[in-house]
């Protein structure tokens, strides 16, 4: 039994995105390579694994291989700029419609590029300090107030002392 899916991309879709992706001097076939790419937007629609790909998308392998390569290129950057200028370009940008998950996205801000005056960093130094003795002072307050016994192997009190035998 072969399952039959259909078309990811319309045929105007895959004109805005054929000229992002790179053939070799090897290939792949240009007719496998929108096979390839729609197997790779298949396998993130649906989360399935690469090995649960259906064959008329090419082999598994082939495919996962592809994505890769096209990863390690910045095949997908490339893109997603040019779509995004292509957007641009036709007047149909809406940027109240971008939105970026912070739990994927950490960036220290002199990575991301962000001038920070020195009065405002003294004052996240300062936060950053007093929330450090914060959170000793809770772990110390733990330490003290922790009063359940702990016993080694042999049964006895660890924290007791020497001529202490442990035995109720």
């Amino acid at each position: 039994m072969t399952i039959v899916t259909r078309r990811q991309l319309t045929d105007e879709q895959w004109k805005l995105i054929e000229p992002f992706l790179p053939i070799g001097e090897y290939g792949p076939y240009p007719g496998r390579l929108r096979d390839q790419f729609e197997g790779v937007i298949w396998r993130f629609r649906t989360s399935a694994q690469w090995r649960e790909m259906p064959a008329e998308f090419g082999p598994w392998p082939t495919v996962y291989g592809r994505f890769r390569v096209w990863r390690n290129a910045g095949v997908f950057t490339a893109l997603l700029e040019g779509l995004i200028a292509e957007a641009a370009r036709r007047g149909r940008t809406d940027l109240s419609l971008v939105s970026v998950d912070s739990t994927t996205v950490r960036a220290h801000h002199d990575a991301a590029g962000m001038l920070v005056g020195q009065d405002v960093m003294e004052a996240l130094e300062e936060a950053a300090a007093e929330q450090e003795q914060a959170r000793q002072k809770g772990a110390a307050r733990r330490n003290t107030t922790d009063s359940t016994a702990k016993t080694g192997r042999s049964g006895k009190n660890v924290g007791a002392s020497a001529g202490d035998t442990g035995s109720a």
